[in-house]
């Protein structure tokens, strides 16, 4: 067998097997015939095993080759030969996106292991895998898209699971309520994302990242836009990567995706979708280069956040929220790495970090247990001793502080005022006059709902 016709069938096998194991769970849903929880699990590591081993086996035949990047195009989804426009699944396995796929189906592999036995007889097991399915081929396109179409695709697929996970416990209303925002922020990212894709479409006339980010492989690359160009699409990607890795001021949506069973908060939250913004600015890290005003944005936003979640952080209540906002303190601190033009530090970071919080997530129920156990032993209360930087603050300024994380740094609420509700009312007027119209029409009040009473206001849980 030839190395070509060798990778085409790894390559293949890499995307297949996630896309098969949701083609069989889903299918089973549809038609009313759900496997049982073994079959699930069965299922789950087969797929998940012999994609990881087939990434591996491309990650061997690129080390023994030589060959830093290799393509596999499995034609267009969408082709407007009027407009110039093919939507194609293009795939490329080179130093960036393979590390990355690996660390996704590692991570993701462990937490359905985990998933299986801390969900075991929940009435929604099958559901969360399903979702988890969606999550796993979001991820795999995501890490290997080789046009931007493609890159947007795994992103959707990565929100949608991510926000349905989120309600997983829908009997309850915060739950719902929590997805809803999240979804709400994830759809200003994606608003974000394909502004950026349509002016890259524009300027470089094609939606490959080959055309878009210039000659040369990652992370070498030289983009041929102009600095003007690259700052205007560059801060549309930097919203993007803002709104899903959950930089400031989205950083709101975390503590609201602890809704989620633990196992979905170790892989969104503190590993891996967590990480996709910033995958996303070391993707187009050739755009960046073009502008030091772009990457000096990147690298205040990125610090900014990095200090803000650190705050927040320490006045965290549960050990969920205050692993999420560690993470988020983390992230900063890659974005600050991509702006300051560093490559495979920050990916090296993203693999690392990614581990370590899955590691600290996994353990989150039973840590307070642990803790107990500690204390037991040694035969007394553990200390809680002040850092040194502590110290150096004022009585006041720690006070401060202190507000301004338990307030969030009030961002939800700028949101809430200067983004939701010019949106509600404008939404709202449209629903009047549509009111009106239909009224009209009928003689009558013509909406069943308007006959249905309110529910009753809930308080939001955080």
């Amino acid at each position: 067998m030839s190395d070509s016709l060798l990778f085409q069938v790894l390559g293949t096998a890499v995307l297949a097997l996630p896309a098969l194991l949701l083609a069989i769970l889903g299918i089973a849903l549809l038609v009313d015939r759900p496997w049982s929880e073994s079959a699930i699990a069965r299922w789950t590591e087969a797929s998940v095993v012999t994609a990881l081993v087939a990434a591996v086996g491309v990650l061997g035949m690129m080390l023994v080759t030589g060959d830093r990047e290799l393509s596999l195009e499995l034609g267009s989804l969408i082709a407007i030969p009027s407009e110039h426009f093919h939507f194609r699944l293009k795939f490329v396995f080179d130093r960036l996106s393979v590390p990355f796929v690996i660390l996704s189906l590692v991570l993701i592999g462990t937490v359905g292991a985990f998933a299986n036995r801390y969900l075991h007889r929940e009435p929604g097991y099958g559901r969360f895998f399903l979702f988890y399915a969606v999550f796993l081929l979001g991820m795999v396109v995501a890490s290997l898209a080789g046009t931007i179409e493609t890159l947007f695709l795994g992103w959707e697929l990565v929100g949608l699971s991510s926000a349905l996970l989120v309600a997983y416990f829908h009997e309850r209303a915060a739950p719902v309520l929590n997805a809803q925002r999240v979804w709400s922020v994830y759809r200003i990212s994606d608003a974000a994302f394909l502004l950026a894709a349509v002016a890259l479409h524009h300027v470089s006339g094609a939606g490959d990242f080959e055309s878009m980010t210039g000659t040369g492989l990652w992370p070498d690359a030289k983009a041929t836009l102009t600095s003007t160009q690259a700052l205007g699409v560059g801060l549309l990607l930097l919203l993007a990567a803002a709104g899903k890795s959950g930089l400031i001021p989205f950083s709101g949506w975390l503590p609201r995706a602890m809704e989620g069973p633990t196992p979905s908060s170790a892989i969104f939250y503190g590993a891996l979708s967590v990480h996709l913004g910033a995958f996303l600015l070391l993707r187009v890290s050739p755009i960046l280069e073009r502008s030091a005003v772009l990457c000096g944005v990147v690298v205040v936003l990125g610090l900014a956040t990095a200090v803000f979640a650190a705050i927040i952080a320490r006045v965290q209540s549960d050990v969920k929220g205050a692993l999420a906002f560690a993470s988020l303190t983390q992230v900063g601190i890659i974005v600050a790495e991509i702006g300051l033009g560093l490559r495979y530090i920050p990916l090296i970071h993203i693999i690392g970090h990614a581990c370590l919080r899955t590691l600290q997530l996994l353990r989150a129920p039973s840590l307070l247990r642990d803790y107990h156990q500690i204390e037991n032993a040694v035969g007394r209360r553990l200390e809680n001793h002040e850092g040194w930087f502590e110290g150096l603050l004022s009585g006041p300024l720690k006070l401060r502080l202190y507000r301004l994380g338990l307030d969030r740094g009030q961002f939800d609420a700028v949101l809430d005022r200067f983004v939701v509700a010019p949106f509600t009312r404008v939404f709202r007027w449209c629903d009047g006059m549509e009111r009106r119209w239909t009224d009209f029409l009928a003689g009558t009040g013509s909406r069943e709902s308007d006959r249905v009473p309110a529910s009753s206001p809930m308080v939001e849980e955080l």
